[in-house]
């Protein structure tokens, strides 16, 4: 393919493959969730967010082109923050303690879900052993998250009456941030992926990461929305009453 038509079918994968059009979200920006199912998406990304520098730093490890790593690093501290400059990771848990979450409990991690924790560290395994090419083509979901961020913000500010503009600080940044990180992987990507064999290599990078993305919303799905199974040891809103005790055979 020319550099062009990959980035054409680089961005079908977004049109046909990324989260937006999962089913959590359309109830989330819609506005039709309830508090506890709110907590739970906060609670289950900020694992995410937690991990997105870690996936960067294990990138950046692997540059061996310091003009490259140069430009990378910088996604490290827009989550990590700096010392005059909150990141993205202080303003996500801005973000659950927002919507009634304690941030000790959020930070500790105990409440998620299995499955989020296993798609966020595949994502972390993925940027580590693929080649380098791939690694940068997984983080293109960002040419797709400005839609979904608007999309977000506004049905959330419209649908939750304990949602403010304050609580969702965070996506103000990334407006500006996800498409300058976007347009900096397209570019090497366009540039680098030359054969087929790369291209489809980096097309199929973009596809797991929108499945990583995927996986994490069916477990939100599954455990909070129908039918309604949180496993053992992950969040249980207020609203959601504990299982009925196993029942105990009487003795023989």
């Amino acid at each position: 393919m020319t550099p062009d038509a990959l980035e054409a079918r680089l961005r079908q994968v977004g049109e046909t493959r990324y989260h937006h059009l999962h089913p959590f979200h359309e109830l989330l920006h819609a506005g039709t969730l309830n508090r506890g199912q709110v907590q739970a998406w906060a609670l289950n990304r900020y694992y995410y967010q937690r991990g997105i520098p870690i996936k960067d730093a294990t990138i950046l490890s692997r540059m061996e082109d310091p003009a490259l790593r140069r430009v990378w690093r910088q996604r490290i501290i827009d989550h990590d923050g700096s010392d005059d400059r909150r990141g993205g990771i202080e303003k996500w848990l801005a973000l659950a303690t927002g919507v009634g979450l304690d941030a000790a409990y959020v930070t500790s991690c105990r409440g998620i879900l299995p499955a989020t924790r296993f798609a966020v560290d595949a994502y972390v395994q993925l940027v580590r052993e693929r080649p380098l090419l791939e690694a940068i083509a997984s983080s293109l979901t960002e040419l797709f998250s400005p839609g979904i961020i608007s999309t977000r913000v506004r049905g959330m500010l419209a649908g939750y009456d304990f949602v403010t503009a304050e609580t969702l600080a965070y996506f103000d940044a990334r407006l500006d941030q996800a498409p300058r990180d976007a347009e900096f992987a397209l570019d090497h990507v366009k540039r680098h992926a030359r054969t087929s064999e790369q291209q489809a290599a980096v097309i199929d990078a973009l596809e797991t990461k929108c499945a990583i993305l995927w996986t994490q919303l069916d477990a939100l799905y599954f455990a909070y929305v129908a039918p309604r199974l949180p496993p053992p040891g992950a969040f249980r809103p207020d609203d959601l009453a504990p299982p009925d005790p196993a029942p105990v055979a009487p003795p023989r």
